[in-house]
């Protein structure tokens, strides 16, 4: 059996997802996001929690799609799976909590703002890279564009230049950001105050905040996919992806 990439556990009501597949750095595999689904639907099914916390171990919280993985199945696929792991973050009826730190990519920064509440390391470093790669974060855009505002999504989009937690903050894309000694204290404080919650009153609640993101999600989910698949595809596309992957080396 191959090891565990998502590790759970349940503590004062609240369910940990742990990332832990280092060697790819928390890359969407079919096994993590296999694992992932898991993680959330025994949390959904256990009275005893409130919360969901989704957090990473390393120094990349996630770095987005498995590309060795999306060229073999095909872009479109790939992006269509981070759609519907957005809505079933989204569509939870338990709060869902993300804690961010290292390095956030691609559809990491999905799972940040599919979640209710995002607390990141103020020093944590996020960018939307695909600009320069000749792509656009067309899946991800589904719930990072509600979050943002739009002057902050037009330039982070559009430069695919790195910026911080902190600034992270200021674009509506976390809720707050504070120094990495702090991350995990922050964390659990807001973690007991959700779970001060009633059931039904976090459900009712989370049903009510979340309604724009699932009908936008169900109506430009498909449409985006396959704008990924065809960006993916493209000769563009796949120069600059060789060029970076040639600088990497």
């Amino acid at each position: 059996m191959p090891d565990e990439l998502v590790h759970y556990r349940v503590d004062d009501h609240v369910a940990s997802l742990v990332l832990d597949s280092q060697h790819n750095r928390n890359a969407l595999s079919r096994q993590l996001v296999a694992e992932l689904y898991d993680g959330l639907a025994r949390a959904e099914a256990d009275d005893d929690v409130r919360v969901v916390l989704i957090r990473a171990e390393g120094r990349t919280f996630c770095s987005g799609a498995d590309l060795s993985e999306a060229s073999s199945d095909g872009m479109e696929q790939a992006a269509g799976v981070l759609v519907e792991l957005q809505r079933r973050i989204v569509t939870l009826p338990k709060p869902v909590v993300v804690r961010a730190h290292g390095h956030v990519r691609a559809g990491g920064i999905g799972l940040v703002a599919a979640a209710d509440i995002a607390i990141s390391a103020d020093d944590a470093t996020y960018a939307f890279t695909e600009v320069r790669l000749g792509l656009t974060p067309a899946a991800i855009s589904l719930t990072v564009l509600p979050r943002m505002t739009n002057r902050a999504a037009a330039r982070a989009f559009l430069t695919g230049d790195v910026f911080t937690g902190r600034e992270a903050v200021a674009m509506g894309l976390v809720t707050t950001a504070v120094v990495e000694d702090e991350l995990n204290a922050e964390v659990d404080e807001v973690c007991a105050s959700l779970a001060k919650g009633t059931p039904q009153g976090l459900r009712e609640t989370k049903l009510l905040l979340g309604r724009h993101l699932v009908a936008r999600i169900d109506e430009h989910g498909a449409d985006l996919a396959r704008l990924s698949a065809r960006l993916f595809g493209s000769d563009e596309a796949r120069a600059a992806m060789q060029a970076f992957l040639d600088r990497r080396k």
